[in-house]
């Protein structure tokens, strides 16, 4: 079936967010006309040099050896209103690092009056590592091309954003959806099995209704590259993007879903990343089609983060523990890794509303499909999508019934945040959209 169509929070210990209040995210003078523009822009983020690669334990601290297919960075900047969205989609395996979105954030806002920012990784494991840091025993010294490469990645990204704000022109929007069956549940036993089999597709158009950007939402773990091959890809979402701007001449944008449990389930002969990216891409411009779109009645952008602090099922501080981690992967990796999360786990939700019909929540980790499948099915709103891997990376996030299950995915080793994380911030981005619809009485006092 098709269908068509700031404020700041930190937490306490339980988990539970604190709110700050800031002014209004959107502000409109009575005599401003509405606006509704749009921008796309892209960076190459390929490394130029040899560097570890991401996502797989068993490659260690192997070098990369040349590359399959570049790995980009693809912004698409929303003027809705009086603010603006940048939406960025890498082929990476996860989103930038804390510090990364600090510059980031700081830098946009400053220099384009962007507030609101959503940068998902992909999940390739066919990527470069960015954790990597200039100090000594965490990067430096042993992996300095590794280090330099994450030194450079935020500029890189922030020059794709940049530029796409520079380029805004008047644009109308258009929303389809679909269901497929091109992912199936690799963890669960239970019968039946979830799935997300939710394909969408953001269609923005001109003022004229020629396509200027398609963004793409699904869910799969993009692991169909031989994990022997020491190069760096895009995987299955790169020959999709290619497929759709090919087709369509237009740019596409990639944004992974809530893709823990999700694998690929291609069909008979659509085997490989080309062949299942493609078979995807071809889904894609049939919806693209489909799409009408127009200028939205009354353009807006609403947004809030929250950030969370969740006690971890492992101890970061236990050397034992590290040396066990350091052999699964690589210590100057597992350094960073611990540090980052001695203290507990502090991951972030931003969610975001569209015109008032379109909400968008990302969750800086691997989230289980049933998280995103159960918002969606409470929020109530045209339109709702989910961006795994997004503004950062805290590992899985396995529902609380998967962590009853076991298992890769949903066990300390892979997923130290405490049983629960999860639901916990999916009913604070419900909380956050109906807030952003005045659904909510005011308190009495």
């Amino acid at each position: 079936m098709i269908r068509a169509f700031g404020m700041l929070c930190l937490t306490g210990s339980l988990g539970l967010p604190i709110c700050l209040c800031a002014e209004p995210a959107v502000t409109q003078t009575e005599n401003s006309a509405p606006a509704f523009q749009i921008g796309f822009a892209k960076r190459d983020i390929t490394p130029q040099k040899p560097t570890p690669m991401w996502g797989y334990g068993a490659r260690h601290d192997h070098l990369s050896e040349g590359v399959l297919d570049p790995l980009y960075a693809k912004a698409v900047v929303v003027q809705a209103g009086s603010d603006r969205l940048a939406i960025v989609g890498l082929d990476l395996g996860r989103g930038p690092t804390a510090p990364m979105m600090e510059k980031i954030r700081s830098e946009v806002e400053k220099s384009a009056g962007i507030r609101h920012v959503l940068i998902s990784g992909s999940h390739t494991h066919h990527g470069p590592v960015i954790e990597l840091v200039n100090q000594e025993g965490f990067g430096k010294g042993k992996f300095d091309d590794a280090v330099a490469y994450s030194e450079t990645l935020p500029g890189l990204i922030n020059e794709a954003i940049l530029e796409a704000a520079k380029k805004l022109q008047p644009a109308r929007i258009g929303i389809a959806t679909k269901e497929v069956s091109l992912n199936r549940n690799r963890h669960t036993k239970r019968d039946p099995k979830a799935t997300d089999p939710m394909l969408a597709v953001v269609r923005f158009d001109n003022a004229e209704g020629k396509p200027l950007a398609i963004l793409v939402n699904f869910a799969a773990h993009p692991v169909t590259t031989d994990p022997r091959i020491l190069k760096f890809s895009a995987d299955y979402p790169g020959y999709l993007m290619n497929r759709v701007e090919s087709a369509l001449e237009t740019k596409c944008v990639f944004m992974q879903g809530a893709s823990g449990d999700m694998s690929c389930n291609p069909r008979d002969g659509k085997n490989g990343p080309q062949a299942f990216g493609e078979d995807l891409g071809d889904e894609v411009i049939g919806l693209a089609k489909s799409v009408q779109t127009a200028v939205p009645a009354k353009p807006s952008v609403v947004g809030k983060v929250d950030r969370f602090h969740f006690r971890s099922r492992i101890d970061f501080s236990n050397a034992t523990i590290g040396e066990r981690f350091a052999a699964a992967f690589f210590p100057e990796l597992v350094r960073n890794f611990f540090r980052e999360m001695q203290q507990g786990l502090e991951p972030e939700l931003s969610t975001v509303m569209l015109n008032g019909d379109l909400a968008l929540v990302g969750g800086s980790g691997e989230f289980f499909c049933n998280h995103a499948n159960r918002l969606k099915q409470r929020s109530y709103v045209p339109h709702t999508l989910f961006f795994g891997y997004c503004n950062g990376h805290h590992m899985y996030f396995p529902t609380i019934e998967a962590v009853s299950e076991q298992g890769y995915g949903a066990d300390p080793p892979v997923s130290p945040v405490e049983i629960g994380a999860g639901e916990r911030m999916m009913d604070q981005a419900l909380i956050n959209i109906y807030n952003f619809l005045g659904k909510f009485a005011a308190d009495i006092r």
